[in-house]
């Protein structure tokens, strides 16, 4: 099977132009924030942003980018990457829960977006409120648009019990480090809200949206006093346990409310994820407020702050 590959290159104004021309005909109707097109020939994926990038993404991107590459003069600006597909948690067997229980679930969002704070929370649903949560058509908020989760959870948290951790970026800067990863700060922030969920509620289980084996998940917590134990690790739980549904859904209202806090603050849309394009919105924010502003607004581990340092420095 062939890797899929990512390349992105620089390209000058003149360049610019003949790619917009020479795609006209594969470019797409939707385009990404930043972009002047987005192009699909088949086998690639072509997107051409305004700061001059153009990322290829595709079995073929490294013979679909070379026709534009042999005309730089400047090879220094060629990046290559290998999209590497997910790990997938091995699990002997599927594990699966009854439908008509009482649960408390837990699930997290912005732990892979650059931009944004991490929201960590956990729902306790009653099986009473089942039948409530369907007619909303509670689902995995990945399934749901921006618009549908602004107006769907104001009204699940007016009945729904739930407990919400948010970790900003300066607090994920400040803690991030050699004795702490992203998946420890999300074991101790799961561990938080489950624990407070789990205390004065009656449930027949706890769910968590598996990010991990349950082995690593609790050496994660070994500094940890008691830390909450008879979790059922589920991976995809969201689609399977409607408190961790309503948990999904809970974190990104949350996550979204926040993005717009800061792009307010800032005076600039901050784009969810960590592809290119949230590489030109830092360097627009480092070249107004200077280096330091990454430090209260992105995730400065992610390999992104390093190409919008070298940007900003030439």
């Amino acid at each position: 099977m062939k890797k899929t590959i990512t390349k992105v290159i620089r390209v000058d104004d003149e360049t610019k132009k003949l790619m917009n021309n020479f795609y006209q005909d594969m470019k797409r109707e939707k385009t990404p924030p930043y972009a002047i097109f987005q192009a699909d020939t088949g086998d690639t994926i072509v997107t051409l942003y305004q700061s001059g990038k153009a990322m290829f993404q595709g079995v073929s991107a490294d013979i679909e980018s070379s026709m534009w590459e042999s005309i730089k003069k400047d090879k220094s600006d060629i990046d290559y990457f290998i999209d590497t597909p997910k790990k997938e948690i091995k699990k002997e067997e599927e594990i699966s829960i009854p439908i008509n229980i009482s649960s408390v679930g837990s699930d997290e969002v912005g732990t892979g977006d650059y931009y944004g704070p991490i929201v960590v929370t956990a729902s306790y649903v009653n099986k009473d409120n089942i039948p409530f949560l369907e007619e909303l058509g509670v689902k995995d908020s990945k399934k749901l648009s921006d618009e549908q989760i602004l107006k769907i959870v104001p009204k699940i948290i007016k009945k729904i019990p739930y407990k919400t951790i948010m970790l900003s970026n300066k607090e994920y800067n400040d803690n991030y480090g050699k004795d702490m990863n992203m998946n420890k700060i999300k074991a101790v922030l799961h561990n938080k809200v489950l624990t407070e969920m789990t205390t004065n509620n009656t449930y027949d289980y706890i769910v968590v949206d598996q990010f991990e084996p349950e082995k690593s998940y609790y050496n994660h917590l070994s500094e940890v006093t008691s830390p909450l134990k008879g979790i059922t690790f589920i991976t995809k739980a969201e689609d399977k346990c409607l408190s961790v549904a309503v948990s999904s859904l809970i974190s990104r209202y949350i996550f979204i409310k926040e993005m717009d806090k800061l792009g307010d603050k800032y005076g600039i849309f901050l784009p969810k994820g960590a592809n290119y394009y949230v590489e030109d919105v830092g360097i627009k924010l480092v070249q107004k407020y200077g280096e330091k502003v990454l430090y209260n607004i992105a995730k400065l581990n992610f390999s992104n702050t390093d190409r919008i340092l070298k940007e900003v420095r030439k």
